[in-house]
């Protein structure tokens, strides 16, 4: 697991190979991650945006843009988390993702960039 904690509001973030899903012989590999957002604020925030970068071990570089996560755009109170889960592909077998998240501080209505920690994407194979 990875975390990082900005502007008071921490991310953290696990992956999981998906074997089932993916086809090596065919340079198609699905990780799921399960992010954890944590709001140690004093007020309630919402995530309005995310902005992903995944780059594999060849250097090629996607970059996905949107509102909320997973068609959410929740609300997280303070000392309140929020959880979700979501994959991808990436054609190599070793990579990684970053990113931020657009939150409003629902106090005052200014928003705030939130990082998202940069985590591998690893093939488990690769590990041993």
């Amino acid at each position: 697991m990875v975390q990082k904690i900005t502007e008071g509001v921490s991310v953290s973030v696990d992956t999981f190979y998906q074997p089932a899903q993916s086809n090596p012989i065919k340079q198609e590999h699905v990780f799921v991650y399960r992010i954890t957002i944590e709001n140690q604020t004093p007020n309630p925030i919402k995530l309005q945006r995310r902005h992903w970068v995944i780059v594999d071990s060849n250097g090629i570089k996607k970059e996905v843009d949107g509102e909320g996560v997973v068609g959410r755009k929740p609300v997280i109170e303070p000392g309140a988390s929020y959880q979700y889960i979501s994959s991808t592909l990436i054609n190599t077998d070793i990579g990684k993702m970053f990113g931020t998240y657009e939150m409003m501080n629902l106090y005052n209505r200014t928003l705030f960039k939130v990082a998202i920690p940069e985590f591998p994407l690893v093939y488990p194979f690769k590990l041993n």
